[in-house]
């Protein structure tokens, strides 16, 4: 994934307090979009050190946590580790550069991942082929923010128009609504997320 090196390097101090909040935020806002799931298998793509994923793996049947950088796996198994989790499994794999996984589940959620990505529609693609028939992909992410420009980011997204290439890819039934807004939260620039439903 783009960025990778970037957050091989900062595993180890990632969770701040201010990251563990977002990720209560954005779990819960994920939550409103899950129903009845416990019989249901999940993935936290882009996972980080596994902070949204855990919040949310009691509402599910079991949660496989992927990454592209090493070090955040390693911390994710250190946790599933000292917890003895047992229904959580975590998973080094960079989907940009490797083959499609042969992996399938009826829930991915992604939390501040996208905006990292060079090639949205892509991604969006190949997530899609990784989702049982009438699975959920679930997207949380920063709204268009004028005041943030970065070579290593988009500067948001706008919900519309990143509900019609989903349509065009084939995803249905997308909604999505903006759920926080806080000072600094993006690029050091006030900032609003969203979160977005979608189903294959």
């Amino acid at each position: 994934m783009a960025n990778t090196d970037k957050f091989e390097a900062i595993a180890g101090t990632y969770d701040a307090p201010e990251r563990i909040k977002i990720a209560r935020l954005s779990a819960d806002a994920i939550r409103a979009y899950i129903g009845d799931a416990a019989e249901r298998s999940a993935i936290d793509f882009g996972c980080g050190t596994g902070l949204v994923g855990l919040e949310l793996l009691p509402e599910f049947g079991s949660v496989l946590f992927l990454d592209s950088s090493a070090n955040m796996i390693e911390q994710v198994n250190r946790k599933i580790a000292a917890r003895s989790l047992t229904r959580a499994e975590a998973r080094c794999l960079d989907l940009e550069r490797e083959g499609l996984p042969d992996l399938r589940a009826d829930y991915i959620f992604m939390v501040q991942v996208l905006l990292h990505i060079p090639d949205v529609e892509a991604l969006l693609t190949r997530l899609r082929s990784m989702l049982n028939e009438g699975g959920h992909l679930l997207i949380v992410d920063f709204d268009k923010n004028e005041h943030v420009a970065s070579p290593l980011v988009h500067n948001g997204f706008d919900q519309a128009k990143l509900a019609d290439l989903m349509t065009k890819i084939g995803y249905t039934g997308i909604q999505s609504r903006t759920f926080y807004t806080g000072q600094r939260l993006f690029m050091g620039q006030d900032a609003s997320m969203f979160v977005l439903d979608s189903r294959k």
